[in-house]
């Protein structure tokens, strides 16, 4: 788990049953109120971009995501095929 204060760009949560990439986020201060924090989201499997508040003590899941170079080999109706080089 990961508050919302300790966001940094690049991290990915699981947010509302979706995997998001922090863009961009703002630690923000109004004169009077509580604190919270601005962000951008990306959603890894639509692409689409979200903007969202948290307060700083809300936590979220952070999402391991594990990247690797691949080969593309070919298709076979619903499923794709790729090689580990």
């Amino acid at each position: 788990m990961i508050s919302a204060g300790d966001f940094r760009n690049g991290i990915t949560i699981e947010y509302d049953n979706n995997v998001y990439q922090i863009i961009e986020f703002q630690h923000v201060k109004p004169g009077k109120g509580a604190a919270f924090v601005r962000t951008k989201l990306k959603n890894i499997k639509s692409g689409g971009v979200v903007e969202k508040t948290f307060r700083p003590t809300e936590k979220c899941p952070q999402a391991r995501i594990d990247r690797k170079d691949m080969q593309y080999l070919y298709s076979d109706g619903d499923l794709y095929y790729f090689m580990d080089t």
